[in-house]
This record gives structure tokens, C-alpha cells and sequence, in this order.
């Protein structure tokens, strides 16, 4: 983004909190700081539309904005009373057209600078040794088949969470729980800059005033008509 594209994003905030409360100016301002994309979550062909829903909720309160869902055979469906309007503040990226879908999201996640990390009990590096530095996305499978094949062709890192019992896997829901919980604390400890810049929070703030307010779309299409340079 150019810093005239910028200037115009911030034009654009400034109008549309000229018009919602000031509660929900504090919320986005607040939440938009929290938010990442340096970690980001993959599902492939999930199935039980209670998991799937779990999962985005789970994505929203760890602050995770983004998240990919490869549809191989499975649509991903959402339950609403379980997502409780995850759906709404997440970004969600569906895969699913042509044969390809899995290599199709991890190409595009690998072009973004993403290290592609597939979840398996069936490694020895744990969610505690596994390096911050560069983006990292984490793909998960279903409980009973795991990840495809092509996933861990293509997965840059095998990753664990440590249990100690007799089952050998959680169910999808909380090993996504368990992993943001965790990787999500290690990156509050670092040095890292993991967190949203200011160009990003501005243009997800805009994104939310546009689905909070009846006409969004057509208001910020007025806005920056309105600003843009002529």
C-alpha cells in the first residue's frame, strides 16, 4: 500500500467512526491491536460442522484473522450458535474449485511467506520447540484420517502437542486451542513484530464498519469517492 492508498484508508476510518458509537470505535481500536497474521490456521476436509464452527471461534479469541479452508470432499459448514459470530471478525479463505485444492492453499500460503506446519502426533518436535521467526501456518486434519499425504509432502515442519494418556489425539477443536494457546503466549514473550501494522489495523477496521452498518459497502464506496484524488 502506497502512503496515498494509506492516507485514504485512514480518511475512510475517520468517516465511518464519525457515525457508529463510540463502544464500538473503543472494541475495533482495541481488538484490530491484538490481531495477527504472522500465524494463521489450515483445515483440511473437516466435516462435523460443530468442530468447524468451534474452530473459528477459537481463531477469534486467540486474535488469529485469517482462516484457510481447503474443501477436498467436504463443504465447511458453520453452526451459528457455536461460532457465536466468529464467522463475522475472522477472515475466512475457502479452497475449493478444481483438483488441486490442497496444493492450490499451501502454494499460496508458501507465496506469502508462510512455513507450512502440519500437525501430527507422529513426530518429536512439540509446539515448544518449534522456531517464531518467520509466519507459520498450521494445517490440522480430521481425528480419524489426519492430514492427506500432500500435506506433509509439502509441510516445511511436522509439529506435536505432548500428551500423556492412552488416546493419541484431541479432538480438532482444542489441538487448535491448544496450539494458538501456546504459540500465542511464546510470541507475547518475544521480540518479534508479529502483531498487525498500522496499514493492516486501519483496512480491518474499514472491513468491520462495512459489516456492522446496513449499506456498508455503498457508504465506503461513497467515502472514498468523496476523498480519493481526483
Amino acid at each position: 500500500m502506497t502512503e496515498a492508498e494509506f492516507e485514504l484508508e485512514k480518511k475512510i476510518k475517520e468517516e465511518f467512526y464519525s457515525i457508529i458509537t463510540d463502544n464500538k470505535k473503543e472494541m475495533f481500536d482495541r481488538i484490530s491491536s491484538e490481531r495477527t497474521k504472522h500465524i494463521t490456521v489450515v483445515l483440511e476436509n473437516i466435516y462435523q460442522e460443530h468442530n468447524a464452527s468451534a474452530v473459528v471461534r477459537t481463531c477469534d479469541c486467540f486474535g488469529i484473522q485469517e482462516l484457510h479452508i481447503i474443501e477436498k470432499n467436504n463443504q465447511y459448514k458453520l453452526q451459528r450458535d457455536i461460532a457465536l459470530g466468529a464467522g463475522r471478525w475472522v477472515d475466512m479463505y475457502n479452497y475449493n474449485l478444481g483438483d488441486q485444492v490442497t496444493k492450490d492453499c499451501i502454494q499460496k500460503l508458501k507465496s506469502k511467506g508462510y512455513k507450512i506446519v502440519a500437525t501430527t502426533p507422529h513426530t518429536d518436535q512439540t509446539i515448544h520447540d518449534l522456531n517464531l521467526n518467520t509466519p507459520l501456518a498450521f494445517i490440522f486434519g480430521t481425528e480419524r484420517r489426519g492430514l492427506s499425504d500432500e500435506v506433509f509432502e509439502m509441510a516445511d515442519e511436522k509439529v506435536k502437542i505432548p500428551m500423556y494418556g492412552f488416546t493419541e489425539s484431541f479432538n480438532i477443536s482444542v489441538s487448535v486451542a491448544i496450539i494458538l494457546s501456546t504459540i500465542r503466549e511464546r510470541l507475547e514473550k518475544s521480540d518479534l513484530n508479529w502483531k498487525l501494522s498500522e496499514q493492516e489495523k486501519v483496512q480491518l477496521i474499514n472491513k468491520w464498519c462495512r459489516k456492522i452498518l446496513n449499506g456498508g459497502n455503498k457508504l465506503e464506496e461513497y467515502f472514498r469517492n468523496k476523498h480519493i484524488i481526483k
